[in-house]
């Protein structure tokens, strides 16, 4: 479509009209908005970009926690009417070059989305996605497989103790036992006890059992219909083709249904209530979590929610927040209760503060400090400078156009859904041009944010006081009330019932074992793999001992600073010192600033700056261990200059301060605990492949369970100013290693002058870095989780090898056709995969939330098996397609030119990668054999996981014996 020819309002296309059409120059688009004759609303942006997306949303409002909107996601993808397979959403994923592809269950909506470059994908993965949900077979089978179940322990004796089965009851007792989930489906049920969000959408495990087949089908029925969807569409193709194949797949075969799922707002609370939650931990010392939470405005008004969004950044979005600041120094706690903020995802906005790592005993006194903090701040008024800090930062998110973390065309879209769905205007969130000019109006009439603390907090009644407190006893207690629920509800169970509940079980996995006729599925083909890398251009310059490189590129008015030190010999304890220094150092004072001075400096003139670690090998040696540290910051045109004395100023004079390192370091332990139960899987491969390679070896040390216990070791013996002294000492070591700067911006930001920081560095990187091996031994650490993570890990070659890419492609067929398969839809995890990172050469396979252990293992071992059941081409051509994509990933103008300078910098040049990729397409079935047969053997294998038990009675029949210790 041209931009002569584009619709105007009240323009029918088909059976859509046309509502609104609005340019967006901040982000060099057009906004079209449509409504078609059923009711389903449309909003199109039409931009510049061949990463096409599209999104269907449902209103979604249950009023229980069966978790039958999530489970009802799972199933609506596990066959439809035209794809009636099995799986069709895991069999696409290795069938399309997708650079998203996902579905979700929010606590009152339901969205199924994915992006691609490729036009035939996108139209692939949009008829399997229209299909599934307008027209899932919601098979019982899927019920029962990803819902719940009874199952016996061998599933062909009915003798054998029952159990409760499924994928989403499974995933839902790990998530369950984190705290920040047990947290916030407590904060909602509190501030919002007569809504839909006083339910756990994605289920209570207690809970789940209750939902029927039918209920399942009859949610369904009620929400997933085109008067009840609201559909997304986002890329360079003319809007007609989005529209038409929406109306043939989907519009074509409804009639208008009136659906009311709307949500009211909440009856206000007359005075604040008081709650407590517990969730499984032993950490009865630090575990515990103090927060207030405050019902607030509707989050569709436009000013209402910029004006929270701006109060809370200046409250709690940075270290020297004076609200964060307050409750840091107390010491009360470690760090913000999880979820600390303004929160937008719900009708009725909501914002909460608190403190985690405390003592629930310390509970009170964190209550009581926080209003009179929010007192204080009102009473004493708040800085005009804070708030146009803050509003700075809404500046850049604004301008910025970067697929970093997500699609940047999803990153619109969840801008324009939240006011969307609950009624409000979506091109509020799209374009804050006109609330910030009403802000800014209403600031020069008189207070603003003072008035909102007194009103929307202090004075405000619908307020929540929560403690969440550790339970040593709960997993027992848990694991207890499970047998009694199986107990209970087969308490009536006849033989015959218990002869039906073996002969399903046995008939689920005989199908799960069947080849589906997934030919009606739609795929690429490896004719559609980009043969070439991106070869963005970038010009170099020496300057004193650093390397600069400059990278012109369309940034939308941002400028991109990084400061990469590949580092100079350190010792072992330097190594291990490096990821604390990282974190610490941008969180610190420097040049004489303290670091309340020297974040409320960051605020005011760039988007942030970081620091972080990593390691690496070449292309040609697995040995050739490289270690850099990188500083990063962005800033506007405005502030390229400002950007580049910051990093300067933390680069060259850090100070480090004993109270403020107590408080990062407690940080860095809340933190790193709170997330074990939710990246259990990681945890573990970190821990099986430390057992084999120098490189995994320092990376656990780092950033593994054993860089966790050296912090809370430290934390425990207080030398705070011993840690100073080392601290200084690796900041001037590091002053001695080798820069690399990388300036990414518009050409009239090019020639920013770098000279301050190049002139700090005068050495060279180290040359033989190595690290010691953990001892060879399977490794299982116990923590409260009532669900396991297992790991097997194997080393291979480096990058250049010709077995490397064959080793890729394994990877992908395995996790597609074999670990989904037998650890997902028979062994009831949520998650299992192989993966194989082509740059340190390790190959790792892994289960998450998984209610097995020794089973599992059993099934990594029987993969080779599994490699000889192969004998057609498709299962290779699409696990070669699948691989390809990572070797092409989604890019933008602050990445495309930064990942280029690096990776020409470490040899892993366009020629390097281009001959990995023309080898990978041409791998054969035989080179899968052989690689796994060379490097996948059993006397390469090493073993890890973490679980909430001890592995070792159920793995001693496999000769598996793990060194069982508590996290």
């Amino acid at each position: 479509m041209t931009v002569t020819d584009r619709p105007t309002p009240g323009t029918r296309l088909g059976r859509y009209t046309v509502e609104r059409v609005v340019d967006l120059p901040g982000v060099q688009a057009t906004y079209y908005q449509l409504r078609h004759e059923l009711g389903a609303r449309h909003i199109h942006i039409g931009r510049d970009d061949d990463n096409q997306t599209f999104a269907v949303f449902f209103p979604t409002v249950p009023r229980d926690s069966t978790g039958v909107a999530h489970i009802l996601e799972h199933t609506a993808l596990m066959g439809s009417r035209n794809y009636p397979v099995a799986d069709p959403f895991f069999a696409m994923i290795p069938r399309s070059l997708n650079t998203f592809m996902n579905a979700m269950t929010a606590s009152d909506w339901t969205t199924y989305l994915y992006s691609t470059r490729n036009r035939k994908d996108y139209f692939n993965l949009l008829g399997i996605y229209l299909d599934a949900a307008f027209f899932p077979l919601l098979r019982y089978e899927s019920f029962r497989r990803d819902g719940h179940r009874f199952e016996n322990a061998d599933p062909a004796d009915k003798t054998s103790e029952l159990k409760m089965q499924g994928v989403v009851y499974n995933e839902m007792k790990g998530a369950m036992a984190s705290p920040s989930s047990v947290l916030w489906k407590t904060v909602q049920k509190a501030l919002y006890p007569d809504l839909t969000y006083a339910n756990n959408s994605g289920g209570e495990p207690s809970e789940i059992p209750n939902l029927t087949y039918q209920g399942l089908k009859d949610f369904h029925a009620a929400h997933y219909h085109p008067s009840n969807a609201f559909f997304y569409t986002y890329g360079n193709l003319p809007l007609h083709e989005y529209l038409d194949a929406i109306e043939a797949g989907v519009m074509a075969h409804f009639t208008p249904s009136e659906l009311d799922v709307s949500i009211p707002d909440q009856t206000p609370f007359t005075e604040p209530r008081t709650v407590t939650a517990s969730y499984p931990s032993s950490d009865v010392e630090r575990g515990a979590q103090a927060l207030i939470a405050w019902k607030l405005g509707h989050s569709f008004d436009p000013d209402e929610n910029l004006r929270w969004s701006v109060l809370s950044e200046v409250l709690v979005g940075n270290p020297a927040a004076p609200l964060t600041r307050a409750l840091i120094e107390s010491g009360l706690g470690s760090a913000l209760a999880d979820g600390s903020g303004y929160q937008d995802s719900f009708r009725e906005g909501a914002f909460s503060v608190g403190l985690k790592g405390l003592n629930a005993e310390q509970a009170p006194a964190v209550h009581t400090l926080i209003l009179e903090t929010l007192g204080r701040i009102a009473q004493e008024g708040i800085g005009a400078d804070l708030v146009d800090s803050a509003l700075h930062q809404f500046e850049i998110a604004q301008k910025e156009v970067s697929n970093a973390g997500w699609p940047y065309s999803l990153k619109l879209m969840f801008r324009a859904v939240g006011p969307w769905l609950y009624g409000g205007d979506p091109l509020d969130g799209l374009n804050l041009d006109a609330a910030l000019q009403r802000l800014h109006d209403a600031r020069s009439a008189g207070p603003v944010f003072e008035t909102m603390i007194r009103d929307g907090l202090l004075n405000n009644p619908h307020r929540v006081t929560l403690t969440l407190t550790p339970d040593p006893a709960m997993q027992d207690r848990q694991v207890e009330a499970e047998r009694e629920m199986v107990a209970r509800l087969s308490a009536d169970l006849t033989d015959a019932d218990r002869d039906r509940i073996v002969q399903e079980a046995v008939t689920l996995l005989a199908d799960q074992d069947k080849e589906d006729d997934v030919s009606v599925l739609p795929t690429l083909t490896l004719q559609d793999v980009t043969r070439t890398v991106a070869r963005p251009a970038y010009t170099t310059e020496h300057s004193g001992t650093a390397l600069v490189g400059r990278v012109e590129q369309p940034t939308s008015g941002l400028v991109y600073l990084d400061v990469q030190v590949r580092v100079p010999d350190l010792t072992d304890d330097e190594l291990d010192l490096l990821p604390l220094y990282a974190f610490a150092v941008t969180r610190s004072g420097a040049a004489g600033q303290d670091y309340v001075t020297l974040s409320q400096r960051a605020e005011a003139v760039t988007g942030g700056i970081s620091a972080s670690t990593s390691v690496g090998t070449g292309p040609d040696h697995l040995d050739d261990l490289r270690v850099s540290l990188t500083f990063g910051g962005k800033a506007l045109s405005r502030h390229a200059s400002d950007l580049a004395d910051l990093l300067h100023d933390v680069i060259a004079t850090p100070t480090f301060d004993a109270a403020r390192l107590e408080q990062l370091v407690k940080q860095r332990v809340a933190g790193q605990k709170a997330g074990i139960v939710g990246s259990g899987n990681a945890y573990a491969a970190r821990l099986a492949a430390a057992q084999l390679s120098p490189e995994a070896a320092l990376e656990e040390r780092q950033s593994g369970l054993t860089a966790l216990k050296r912090l809370e070791t430290l934390v425990e013996t207080g030398d705070w100013h011993g840690t100073i002294a080392r601290l200084n000492a690796l900041h001037a070591r590091l002053l001695q290693g080798q820069a690399r700067l990388c300036l990414t911006a518009t050409r009239d930001d090019l020639n920013l002058d770098l000279t301050r920081i190049t002139a700090l560095f005068h050495g060279h990187a180290a040359t033989g870095i190595t690290a010691p091996l953990a001892p060879r031994q399977p490794t299982a650490r116990t923590t409260d989780t009532p669900v396991a993570y297992n790991a097997v890990a194997y080393r291979t070659v480096p990058y250049t090898h010709p077995d490397s890419p064959a080793l890729l492609a394994l990877s992908r067929l395995l996790t597609s056709e074999y670990l989904l398969r037998e650890l997902r839809e028979k062994g009831g995890a949520y998650g299992g995969n192989a993966s194989f990172d082509a740059r340190t050469g390790l190959f790792r396979m892994t289960s998450y939330r998984d209610p097995n252990i020794a089973r599992t293992f059993t099934v990594y071992r029987q993969a080779r098996t599994f490699l000889d059941t192969i004998h057609g081409d498709r299962e290779l051509t699409e696990a070669v397609l699948s691989a390809s994509k990572s070797l092409d990933p989604l890019t933008s103008p602050d990445t495309v030119g930064r990942m280029r300078y690096y990776g020409d910098l470490s040899g892993y040049t366009p020629d390097v990668q281009e001959t990995y990729l023309n080898r990978l397409l041409n791998v054969t079935l035989d080179d899968l054999k052989r690689v796994m047969d060379t490097h996948l053997t059993p006397d390469h294998a090493t073993y890890a996981l973490i679980a909430g038990r001890d592995p070792n009675p159920e793995t001693r029949e496999q000769g598996l014996t793990f060194n069982v210790s508590p996290i």
